[in-house]
């Protein structure tokens, strides 16, 4: 989603699709990177407009159906205190999903781009409980510039990497199915929407890949999100005009 301060277009769209899913859905996922960067649930308190807008929107459908709330690359630090603040649920993934069509292993997907060896160092970094309280101890200001740094930094590394290692790894995908016992994934992360379908073990599988949501940059607008009922699996596209 990566919704910001400057992502106006892509809020706009994100609050109309939160009220299209409180009429017409019995609950709501939302597998990570909704906003752009999170530097810690205080951001709340901090009453930026445009983020009281999203905590509103979030807790009005929360008030009507499940919403539950994961972490990607980008918000790995939403909290507690940002699920109270919004009345969802926190999502630890990766999550085997009961649905009315079968099971699927749900999550943010970056933890399957075993190729991309540096990214895996950062992430382990990031994720470890030590570096996270010693970052969430600095000033709110200070955690935003440094996130808005590491951000400028890791696009420029982006630019210079091989398309192939920012993708899921095949055997990371196999190995989490098969540790999950389930034959359906869904994943978000690597901006590569579509449907894989392969055989594992002799059963066939599929893997759902998540689009993500941009309607402000010059480029064509793009988003949409993944609908399950009693029928199966199927896109859906936001509507731009």
């Amino acid at each position: 989603m990566h919704l910001s301060a400057e992502s106006a277009a892509t809020r706009e769209a994100f609050l109309a699709f939160l009220q299209a899913a409180a009429e017409q859905a019995s609950a709501l996922l939302l597998p990570g990177d909704i906003f752009d960067a999170w530097v810690g649930d205080d951001e709340i308190e901090a009453g930026a407009t445009w983020l009281q807008e999203i905590v509103e929107g979030l807790r009005g459908v929360s008030s009507r159906i499940p919403v539950y709330l994961g972490t990607g690359n980008r918000d790995f630090l939403m909290g507690e205190r940002l699920a109270q603040a919004t009345g969802t649920r926190r999502l630890i993934a990766p999550a085997v999903l009961g649905t009315d069509c079968g099971a699927f292993l749900l999550s943010h997907g970056d933890e399957f781009c075993t190729d991309d060896v540096a990214y895996q160092q950062f992430r382990a970094m990031v994720r470890n409980p030590q570096w996270q309280a010693q970052f969430l101890a600095q000033p709110l200001a200070a955690r935003q510039a440094l996130a808005r740094q590491m951000r400028e930094r890791s696009m420029a590394e982006t630019s210079r990497k091989a398309a192939d290692i920012m993708d899921v790894n095949q055997q990371a995908v196999e190995a989490a199915l098969r540790a999950h016992g389930v034959t359906r994934m869904i994943h978000g992360h690597t901006h590569r929407p579509g449907r894989h379908v392969f055989e594992l073990d002799g059963r066939p599988c599929e893997r759902w890949v998540l689009p993500d949501w941009d309607l402000d940059d010059a480029g064509a607008p793009r988003g949409g999100w993944l609908a399950i009922d009693q029928d199966g699996a199927v896109f859906n596209d936001i509507e731009f005009g």
